[in-house]
């Protein structure tokens, strides 16, 4: 069914962020597009917002209709900031990964909980004359993640509790030595996209977590196929169908947003230290809808 072309109107209280191979989810009923300006620019295309398993939830494809932009080009704040000027509180992504471990095989899903970031882009929403430091030591929401290795588990799918995802500009796939050494670093799978999301939903005090389908080796292991976009692509029509049955039986399990049992919706409080008095005009007014309750 097509959806109607909003500016403005419906809200959900959780995202879904498709990546490479998830730009839609069947069965949407009362489904709407909306497009969200942002102080950021514009976000990769229209969040279609809808009912999915009797939730309301809003849906954006990471790369755009079409699959138009690259890691690096995607404008993580404008996605992060739709998403709450949406009122979503809880935000779940789905990515594709390489695994830099034996025991986490092709087709796995993995549901990391460290990020080790390579990438140099844009990852706050601070600046302009106001300061503020958010913690990031549990940069995963652990109620989220748990639902989903549950929901994950519950269908009889291999997945993984845990981990360290390490985040790479791209577009290129890894040299080998890179790849040796994220090992040698500790890292569990590599991707392009999780921790830029991840610190921008910290500071947008959203639940953030990362439902990350393995569909390669990289290019570490001696004896499996190296990592090419054919392999990545014949892996991924697997792991989609997958990923959809894991976010439906999700939004049956969680609970009511008021009773998250976590401290991500409150995740700004004590961290701005610029003085109230200090913050010039027009970066209170584009940051209103994150601080405007901290400086009140």
């Amino acid at each position: 069914m097509s959806a109607k072309t909003r500016t403005a109107g419906p809200r959900a209280s959780i995202g879904i962020l498709g990546g490479t191979g998830l730009y839609d989810i069947e069965g949407f009923r009362d489904r709407h597009e909306v497009r969200i300006r942002t102080p950021f620019g514009e976000p990769s295309c229209a969040y279609v917002v809808g009912r999915l398993e009797g939730r309301r939830v809003a849906f954006l494809a990471r790369h755009g209709k079409g699959h138009r932009l690259l890691p690096a080009e995607v404008n993580y704040r404008a996605n992060v900031f739709g998403f709450k000027k949406l009122g979503v509180e809880r935000l779940i992504s789905v990515n594709s990964v390489g695994s830099l471990r034996e025991e986490i095989r092709p087709r796995d899903i993995v549901l990391a909980d460290q990020f080790f970031d390579r990438t140099r882009r844009p990852a706050t929403f601070f600046g302009g004359g106001l300061v503020a430091h958010v913690s990031l030591g549990q940069p995963v929401c652990p109620e989220l993640a748990g639902i989903l290795y549950d929901a994950s588990v519950g269908l009889g799918l291999r997945a993984h509790r845990g981990g360290t995802y390490i985040s790479i500009d791209g577009p290129a796939f890894s040299t080998k030595a890179e790849s040796r050494a994220y090992r040698a670093w500790g890292g569990d799978v590599i991707g392009m996209t999780a921790a830029t999301e991840a610190k921008l939903c910290r500071e947008a005090e959203i639940c953030y977590a990362t439902l990350s389908l393995a569909t390669d080796y990289d290019v570490w292991h001696e004896t499996e196929e190296p990592v090419t976009v054919e392999l990545v692509l014949q892996n991924l029509d697997f792991n989609i169908g997958n990923a959809k049955a894991v976010i439906r039986k999700a939004l049956a399990a969680l609970g009511p947003e008021a009773g998250r049992g976590c401290d991500c919706g409150s995740a700004l409080k004590n961290t701005i230290v610029t003085s109230p008095k200090a913050i010039p005009a027009a970066t209170r007014k584009r940051l209103g809808l994150l601080v405007g309750k901290y400086l009140s």
